[in-house]
């Protein structure tokens, strides 16, 4: 199957916009076998399923991951 190559994971933000994180597609893939995504730095990380369900996994100890109000594919 084709996934995204990129994605843009939206966290809802206390200030007035919402914090936006882009992430790009990894050779891993994650415990439910769907692809895993990280931003640049390598911090955040998740498995988006083939329907843009978001699960966030851990890159360090520590972390207390919040869940992105929304996934958007990004076209090239």
């Amino acid at each position: 199957m084709d996934y995204p190559e990129c994605y843009e994971l939206v966290f809802q933000a206390p200030a007035v916009e919402d914090d936006v994180v882009i992430v790009r597609r990894t050779e891993r893939a994650g415990a439910g076998g769907y692809p895993v995504y990280e931003d640049e730095s390598g911090i955040v990380r998740a498995e988006i399923s083939d329907r843009g369900e978001v699960r966030m996994l851990a890159s360090g100890g520590h972390q207390m991951l919040k869940t992105p109000l929304l996934a958007r594919p990004l076209t090239p």
